[in-house]
Parts: structure tokens; sequence; C-alpha cells
């Protein structure tokens, strides 16, 4: 586990705090040590974080307030949702963290503008709930749903299952409201689908991981509610198949294709191994599988007869081996189970060298194929596990700790393996973050692998937004 250091002047006045309480009340501040963890360590416990205190505004206007002292006594803050994220986005370094967990309600919907408008400490499932209360479907989906918060969503412009038809968290947004580094209040929290009247200046705040301002509120596109899915669990010969059965399942369907996932034999090995309620759907071992959903707004719009052709021509083609249609509810997330257990039947195996990259969905099976020879040539007995969402490039290509190995010996390797991958994925011109965003862990690669125009065009921007740089210091840049 990191210990990360103190990387700002943190210096807080007398009466600093106890101010900041009176504007956020009894239960607005926490400094009790204890009660204080959850929110300085991040998930996977490569970080633990620093701070004199967690400010909980209940509302934008006390963001504003407290943003605004800071700004005056030149105080570093640490913007933070869930704490869910993967790169120590969230983690403070000797700053106030202002946590928006209590700004959790939501605003208002519109059913026939098809938008929502929440408060950023939102939780995903929530937020997810309430649109269907609505008759209305809102699409980002991931993991921690049920604790990450819309705002960090935004912020780290999340991805999720869903990418391939609805689009990152940055497509599903139509305004912001955001709270500037000096206190002021953008009100963004526009509707409109149509709006030409110059800079999207939304676009600067998602993604920028709080550095740029605190989003505390957002409006979101909504979309119908699926009436009907049809899922499917196939086994693959190989990942050029899986491309072509990915062409093929969005010319089948008319591009109702929502989700189109990739596992490796290995990630249900570990699954059956290490999670009990794993069930392997197919008799027969295969080296790949694909999980795939179509979905539509009408219910008996012969979604399943899309579904029979679809594999029909797939076995026709060779592009399939063996499959299994979910026939309920129960079965599809028995089907959803396998891809979620594969993510945490890594941490019982030992350790995890974690990579989330794109490329080009054709170079997949070019990048996997070398990555794997690289990092075994570096490790013997490195165990890879590369999966995610092909439909969009987004690969998650995992390093399993060997057998015969210590950890330490095994992550003493991270740097040189992570290197040769970042620099194969470069090479096919691809992104070391698909959708964790950088944080603190990510900050190397972005000095190497950005070009210096756009890391000028970013501290520009950083400079011109947060000139005193209290917003997140040390992440991205």
């Amino acid at each position: 586990m990191k210990i990360v250091k103190k990387n700002i002047s943190c210096s807080i006045p007398e009466g600093f705090v106890q101010e900041i309480h009176k504007i956020v009340g009894k239960n607005g501040v926490i400094t009790n040590p204890s009660d204080m963890t959850p929110y300085l360590e991040e998930t996977r416990g490569i970080y633990v974080g620093a701070s004199p205190a967690i400010i909980r505004p209940k509302d934008t206007l006390q963001v504003s307030k407290i943003v605004a002292m800071c700004s005056k006594e030149n105080i570093g803050i640490v913007p933070q949702g869930g704490n869910t994220g993967l790169c120590g986005g969230g983690v403070a370094s000797g700053e106030l963290i202002i946590n928006l967990e209590r700004m959790n309600e939501i605003r208002s919907i519109d059913t026939i503008n098809y938008t929502i408008t929440v408060d950023a400490g939102c939780i995903l499932s929530d937020l997810q709930r309430v649109s269907e209360e609505n008759d209305r479907f809102f699409p980002l989906s991931l993991g921690a749903e049920g604790s990450c918060q819309i705002g960090g969503n935004l912020s780290t412009n999340a991805g999720g299952t869903s990418v391939l038809r609805y689009g990152n968290a940055r497509e599903l947004a139509l305004g912001l409201e955001v709270v500037l580094s000096d206190g002021r209040i953008w009100n963004g929290l526009s509707g409109l689908r149509k709006d030409n009247t110059g800079y999207d200046l939304k676009q600067l705040f998602i993604g920028a991981e709080g550095t740029l301002g605190i989003i505390t509120g957002a409006v979101l596109k909504l979309f119908p509610l699926p009436r009907e899915r049809q899922t499917v669990f196939v086994a693959n010969k190989d990942l050029e198949s899986i491309l072509k059965l990915l062409s093929l399942a969005r010319n089948c369907s008319g591009d109702t294709v929502s989700a189109f996932e990739f596992i490796p034999r290995i990630g249900i090995d570990l699954s059956l191994k290490h999670m009990p309620e794993t069930v392997d759907p197919l008799s027969d071992k295969h080296d790949w599988y694909t999980l795939i959903e179509f979905e539509s707004g009408t219910s008996g719009n012969g979604l399943d007869k899309v579904m029979e052709m679809f594999l029909n021509e797939a076995l026709e083609n060779n592009l399939i081996i063996d499959g299994v249609i979910a026939q309920s509810e129960e079965q599809r997330h028995k089907l959803w189970f396998i891809r979620e257990a594969m993510v945490l039947a890594q941490k019982p195996e030992g350790a995890s060298i974690k990579n989330d990259i794109s490329v080009p969905i054709s170079k997949i099976p070019d990048f996997i194929s070398k990555a794997d020879k690289v990092v075994k040539k570096i490790c013997p007995g490195i165990r890879p596990i590369a999966f995610g969402h092909i439909g969009d490039g987004n690969v998650h290509y995992n390093l399993q700790q060997p057998l015969d190995i210590e950890e330490e010996s095994f992550m003493s390797l991270r740097e040189n393996l992570n290197e040769s991958i970042m620099d194969l994925v470069q090479s096919l011109g691809g992104s070391f973050s698909a959708e964790h965003g950088i944080g603190i862990l990510k900050v190397p690669e972005m000095v190497i692998y950005k070009t210096k125009i756009e890391l000028e065009l970013m501290k520009l921007l950083k400079d011109t937004l947060d000139p005193n740089n209290i917003l997140n210091p040390g992440k991205i840049l």
C-alpha cells in the first residue's frame, strides 16, 4: 500500500474549520480520524490520503461559500464523489476534502424533453431507479453504480457496459452547474439539444476530475425504457471471429446492440474457483466468449426473431461455436454475473496489475497477441486476463501474479510491464486510459504519451480556470 505524501501547502488558519461548520451545519464536517478513514482510502488500497477535515455541503451555495473561503486563504481542495475511482483522483494529500454525498436530490424530471436534473451527489443506481419509475431509461451502468455518484461519473467521463449504443458520460450530459475556483457559480443547466452559441463550456469540466471546477448539478439525457431485451452468451474460437460477430450483430439488429463484452476462459475459471454463484453456461471449454445484448424500446418487436437470425448466420459463418440465450431475467443476471465475477475473482488469486486501455476496434486482436508475448517475456508464468467492452475498443488488460513467485517480486516488475504495454498501445494509435481517468496513478503516462502542445493547452486551461492551483492539485497534470 502506498502512502501519499502531502504535496501542497495546506496550512489551515485558526478558526477556519469552525467557520465552515457554520455554513454546513453540525453534520457537515468530519474531523474524527476513524470517521474520516472511508474518505481517505481509495478503492484498490493503493493510496491512503491525509486531510484536516471532510466537508459535506448540502447544496451548491454552500459549496460556493466554502470554495470562496479556500480561494481567499489559498487552501487546497479535493472534490470527492463516491470515492470509487480507480486512479486516486479523489485522494487528498493534505487538502480539504469536499464530499458531495449529502447533495443527493433529484431536482426535476422532464419526461417530454427526456431529461433529468440532479445534484452531483446522486447515487447512480438511484438515478437509474427514478428514471425507470418515470418510464424512462438512464443508460450509464458500471460495477460501482450502487455507490458511485453522478458528479464523479461526469468528472471522470465514466464509460461502462452501454457505451456502444449510448456513449460515455460525456455524451449523456446536456448541461452542468459548476462552482469555479473562486467560488462563483456557473449555471449551465440547460436541457437544450441544440445550442450553437460558442464554446461548449460543459465539456471543459467533464473528464477534468475536479481540477477546473466542482460539478454540483447536471442535466442528463434520458431514453425510452427498454421493453424487450435479448441476451446471449456465445463461445468463439478467436478474437478475429469476435470482431466479425460484432459487425454482424450491428447489421442484423438494426444497430440495437446495447452491450458487447468479451471474456477469456481464464476469467471464467477464476470465477468458478472463487465466486460460488458462478455457473459455467456451456458444457465445453473454449478460449473466448462474448456476452451480447440487444434491446428495444418497444415490446413485441420481434427481437427474439432478430436474435435467432443473427445466431443462425453466425453459426453458418463459423463465428460462434456454441451459445445460450437467456430465457428469463434470472438467467440474464446469471450471464452478466460471469462478467462481473471475473473482476472480483482476481483479488483472491494474488496481486494484479490492471490496465484500462483502448485501441481501434480492428486492432484489438493484434494488441492482445503482442501484449501477451511481451509480458510473458518480462515475467514468465504471468497470467494475462484481457476482457472488456470490445464494442468500443476498451480492453481491461489485467496481469495476474504467477503462481510460483511472491507478490513483492511480481510487483517490482510493474513499471517495466506497464511501460511495455503502453508503448504498444501508443504504436497502435490507442489510449493509456479508456474510462478510468488519470488521477494520481497515470500522471507519469501523461508526460510520456501526450504531445507537448496537448500538455501546454491543458496547462493553459488549468492556469486560467484555477490560477492558484487549489482544485485537486497534483491530479492529471
